[in-house]
C-alpha cells in the first residue's frame, strides 16, 4: 500500500514531459542579473558597487538579518549598475547587474567534481557553511537552510525527510537530479544526518519516478539508516505537512513546523546544494530549471547560472511558439505567471512553463453552486469558498478567525470548481491582508 495524506487532494494531468531528458547545461549568459531578495525574510545587503570587478562565488550581497541569506556571483565580470528591475513577483525589486567577462576562462569552464565521501568539517562549521554559502530551500519556499537547521534545545529531531516529491505537473527538475546525483545526494543527507545528530532519514518519492525509487534503493542496501518510501501520485504530496503526516503518520500542528514534532524535512536540490557546499565549497550560484510546454519542441532541463534572464532559457529551447498566452514561474498549479522573459533566473526558479492560449483560459466565471468539490479537495481542510467570499466582500477579520493563513495556496480548490470561481486569487488576496491585520485564529 503506497503512502499518501489522509485529507483531500487531487490527481491532474503529469504531463512530465522532460522526465526522460538529462539535465544540458545552459550557455553562460552576456549579463546576469542578480536580485537580492532570493529568499523568504530580509533581503541581503549589496557589498558591492558599480565597475567592481567580480569573481564566480565571490559575496556580493551579506545576509541582512538571521532570516536572511548570502548572495554569490554566478560569474566573473564587472558589476555594470545597482538597478531596480521586475522580477517573478511583478514588482520591481533591487538587483545587482554584471556583465560576464568574456576573457575569462573560469566563465566556460565546468569543473566535474568527484564524489567525495570524506566529511571533514565539524557539525557546526557544517551549519556555518551553509549560511555562508547562501543555501536556501530549492523546493520553491525558499527559507534559508541555515534557520532551519538551528534546532533550539528543547526540540528533538528523531528523522530527516527528504522531499524528492516533485508532485506539480511538468516540473521535472527534482526528478533528473535525483537520476543523476543520487550518489551526491545521498551523500548530502548524511552530512545533513551527521550535522544534525539525527538518527535516521527518509527519502519520499512519488510512485511515477520509479526508475528514482529504485535507484536509491540500490544504494540505500548499505545504509540501514536511511530508507525510501514510494508515496501514492496525489496533489499536494510534496507539501511539508502532507509529507510528513504520509510518511510518519505525525500531524504538524496547524500554525506549526515539521520541527513541533521531531521532524525537519529538506528539497533533494537543497540536499545536493548542500553536498556541494560542504565538500567542495561550492556557494549556490546555480540550479537545475525545467524548461517545458506542450509546444516546445525541444522542452528539457538545464543547469541554469542565478541572474539569466527567462528569454535566454526561452531561446535555448526554440523560442517563444506560437499562440503562446501565458509563461509561468513554476508549475501549472502553483506557479504564477510572469510580465515578460527578462525576469531573472532567482533561487527558487524550479521551472519555466509555457502554455498556450487554448490551455491559459479560464471557463467564465459563475456563481458558487454549494457542490462541496472544493472542501472535499482541500488538504488542510479548510472551507475554500467561504474564504473566498470572505476575501471578496473585505472580511478580513473573520477570514482570519476561519483560518485563511493556515492555506498552503496549493490550488486544488480552484482546479475542481465547476463555477471556475477564482478561489485560490482571492484567498492569496485575503492572507496578504490578513498577515498584516494579525486577526487570524490562534
Amino acid at each position: 500500500m503506497l503512502k499518501t495524506f489522509p485529507k483531500g487532494g487531487i490527481h491532474p494531468p503529469e504531463n512530465k514531459l522532460t522526465s526522460s531528458k538529462p539535465i544540458q547545461r545552459l550557455p553562460v549568459p552576456k549579463v546576469v542579473y542578480v536580485p537580492i531578495a532570493q529568499h523568504i525574510g530580509i533581503p541581503a545587503e549589496i557589498v558591492v558597487d558599480r565597475k567592481d570587478k567580480v569573481d564566480i562565488g565571490q559575496v556580493i550581497a551579506k545576509s541582512g538579518g538571521f532570516v536572511s541569506s548570502n548572495i554569490h556571483s554566478p560569474v566573473a565580470g564587472t558589476v555594470t549598475k545597482l538597478d531596480m528591475i521586475v522580477d517573478s513577483t511583478g514588482y520591481k525589486k533591487q538587483c545587482i547587474v554584471i556583465r560576464t567577462d568574456a576573457k575569462n576562462a573560469s566563465n566556460f569552464v565546468e569543473t566535474e567534481y568527484p564524489l567525495k565521501k570524506e566529511i571533514e568539517l565539524e557539525p557546526q562549521e557544517i551549519l556555518q557553511r551553509i549560511s555562508d554559502y547562501g543555501i536556501v530551500g530549492l523546493g520553491g519556499a525558499t527559507f534559508p537552510s541555515h534557520v532551519k537547521l538551528n534546532i533550539k534545545a528543547d526540540k528533538k529531531i528523531d528523522c530527516l525527510i527528504i522531499n524528492g516529491v516533485e508532485c506539480e505537473p511538468y516540473l521535472t527538475a527534482d526528478h533528473r537530479l535525483m537520476l543523476e546525483k543520487a550518489e551526491e545526494i545521498l551523500m548530502g543527507i548524511q552530512i545533513l544526518m551527521y550535522a544534525l545528530n539525527v538518527p535516521r532519514a527518509i527519502i519520499g518519492i512519488e510512485n511515477n519516478k520509479k526508475d528514482a525509487i529504485e535507484t536509491f534503493k540500490k544504494l540505500m542496501l548499505q545504509e540501514p539508516k536511511i530508507q525510501v518510501a514510494a508515496l501514492q501520485v496525489k496533489y499536494p504530496q510534496g507539501g511539508e505537512k502532507q509529507l510528513v503526516r504520509a510518511l510518519l503518520k505525525r500531524e504538524v500542528p496547524k500554525n506549526g513546523l515539521p520541527l513541533d514534532v521531531g521532524v525537519i524535512v529538506h528539497n533533494v536540490g537543497t540536499i545536493f546544494a548542500i553536498y556541494q557546499a560542504v565538500q567542495h565549497n561550492k556557494p549556490l550560484i546555480e540550479r537545475v530549471v525545467t524548461v517545458t510546454g506542450k509546444k516546445m519542441g525541444k522542452a528539457s532541463n538545464f543547469w541554469v547560472k542565478i541572474g539569466t534572464p527567462i528569454k535566454d532559457l526561452i531561446t535555448e529551447v526554440g523560442g517563444m511558439p506560437e499562440g503562446t498566452r501565458k509563461i509561468v514561474n513554476g508549475g501549472p498549479m502553483m506557479g504564477k505567471a510572469l510580465k515578460n522573459t527578462d525576469v531573472p533566473v532567482t533561487k527558487g526558479t524550479s521551472g519555466i512553463l509555457v502554455i498556450s492560449e487554448d490551455e491559459a483560459s479560464r471557463g467564465e466565471t459563475k456563481p458558487c453552486i454549494r457542490c462541496g468539490e472544493c472542501v472535499s479537495v482541500c488538504p488542510m481542510g479548510l472551507e475554500p469558498h467561504l474564504l473566498m467570499n470572505l476575501s471578496e466582500k473585505g472580511m478580513f477579520e473573520h477570514a482570519g478567525q476561519e483560518d485563511i493563513l493556515t492555506c498552503i495556496e496549493c490550488g486544488s480548490c480552484s482546479y475542481v470548481c465547476p463555477s471556475h470561481r477564482p478561489l485560490l486569487d482571492y484567498i492569496r488576496f485575503g492572507k496578504s491582508i490578513v498577515k498584516k491585520l494579525d486577526v487570524s485564529k490562534n
